[in-house]
């Protein structure tokens, strides 16, 4: 049985108890307190273009119908049938006028109504009330830059607001240029054996695993032929823990260009891009990168350049199972070589279960969990403190900033996650967030 959260997670030391990873009680808890109260993300708008169009999505473990409907509004739903629990619909992504269950046949509308029932006037004598038994909502549907977010909680703050100071840095991968960005190539899917904290902190802009994580696959070329991993590459930057558990990777050099210094067309279209991303971002924004980055709980990206740009959800199966998800993004504006090239580099580096990078960090996050599952090795707390006591603010980026490499990033996942599993309204969460 859990006992204390809050002795769980010790942030002002920097130390995690591994219950968190694998204990089912605390899993069972965390898609109740977690999952069904937060902002997960569902889709892109580039995803479903037309009225019509949906997509299958997951809120933790619920299956959630992210759908365009008839009249161009974008709304979601849970994938069940009001009588028996069947899903209406049992397709990844499509267009439909209705979903039908193929259990008894309730038939619902793509706004979510119920509009037809097998037997209205012979089995239900007509007094079956249809206005209630449509499928049931997602609370908020919300969107930013063509990021479409839902919540099940009718209290929980605005997108806007939860995503808060993490829009500031958002905006530099997915509002460079005019017209945002697209998905293309449509998804990879695939099981791990981990935790899904362990993925969403990695993603939080852990810099530190990469020079021993990923050695071979940088010097077998799958990171650019120029890429060193020099300790300034990792360590010239900053954590940004941008306010309700986010994080984003920031580098203060562009690593692209050393990557791809031999290739004219690609530095030219950069060079394109930082003239465009100047005029509609700032200096601020166009002198930084981000990297790899995550909003909490379980939506993770890697924006850093053109060779590695893709978003992915870890949804959960379990304490000690994650099903991924994985797309590839790149400017609408973009020529299509580099749509091709983005594409073939993001394949090729983080794309899929094959890809060169995906292959070691599945290996180290399913040996991490599997590990906490030990029974002496659960009375040692895992260690996250580089970087504790030495974050700062700035005037010049918001949120709050810890150095690079530094597991600060981390550290704010752990205490979102901690403050929702413990606090009993969005009201007691904000003054945990804000340390009242």
């Amino acid at each position: 049985m859990i006992t204390d959260i809050n002795r769980l997670v010790d942030m002002e030391r920097g130390l995690i108890d591994r219950r968190v990873y694998v204990d089912r009680d605390v899993y069972a808890l965390e898609l109740e307190r977690v999952f069904a109260r937060a902002w997960c993300y569902l889709a892109h708008e580039t995803q479903i273009p037309n009225p019509g169009d949906f997509v299958s999505a997951y809120i933790g473990e619920d299956p959630v119908l992210v759908v365009r409907d008839s009249r161009g509004k974008i709304g979601a739903f849970l994938n069940t049938c009001r009588h028996r629990g069947m899903r209406v619909c049992r397709a990844d992504e499509g267009n439909a006028a209705a979903f039908t269950c193929t259990y008894h046949g309730w038939t619902y509308g793509n706004d979510g109504k119920l509009v037809g029932v097998p037997g209205y006037k012979e089995y239900y004598y007509e007094e079956l009330d249809m206005e209630q038994w449509g499928l049931v909502p997602v609370a908020q549907v919300d969107s930013y830059r063509g990021l479409i977010f839902g919540t099940f909680d009718l209290e929980a703050p605005s997108l806007q607001e939860y995503l808060g100071d993490f829009a500031f840095y958002l905006d530099i991968a997915f509002d460079r240029r005019e017209g945002g960005v697209e998905i293309i190539g449509g998804v990879h899917k695939w099981i791990m054996p981990s935790n899904w904290k362990f993925a969403s902190d990695n993603f939080a802009g852990d810099g530190y695993h990469v020079p021993v994580t990923h050695i071979s696959a940088v010097k077998a070329g799958f990171a650019g032929e120029n890429r060193r991993l020099r300790p300034q590459n990792i360590s010239n930057g900053f954590a940004a823990a941008a306010g309700y558990g986010h994080g984003y990777a920031v580098f203060t050099t562009q690593l692209d260009v050393e990557r791809f210094a031999n290739d004219p067309e690609y530095l030219n279209y950069m060079k394109e891009v930082r003239g465009e991303q100047e005029e509609r971002l700032g200096e601020s924004r166009t002198k930084v990168a981000v990297g790899n980055g995550n909003i909490f709980p379980n939506m993770s990206l890697f924006s850093g350049s053109e060779g590695n740009r893709t978003i992915r959800v870890w949804h959960p199966r379990g304490p000690d199972k994650i099903e991924t998800w994985s797309w590839v993004f790149v400017d609408k504006k973009a020529p299509q070589f580099m749509k091709d090239f983005t594409r073939l580099a993001t394949e090729r580096q983080q794309a899929g279960p094959s890809s060169a990078f995906e292959q070691d960090d599945g290996e180290n996050w399913g040996m991490c969990t599997e590990s906490s599952k030990g029974v002496m090795a659960r009375n040692y707390p895992l260690n996250y403190q580089i970087g504790l006591g030495r974050e700062r603010v700035s005037e010049e980026y918001p949120g709050s900033l810890g150095p690079a490499p530094s597991e600060h990033n981390q550290r704010a996942l752990y205490k979102m996650w901690a403050d929702l599993m413990t606090g009993d309204s969005w009201d007691e969460i904000r003054r945990q967030r804000d340390g009242h």
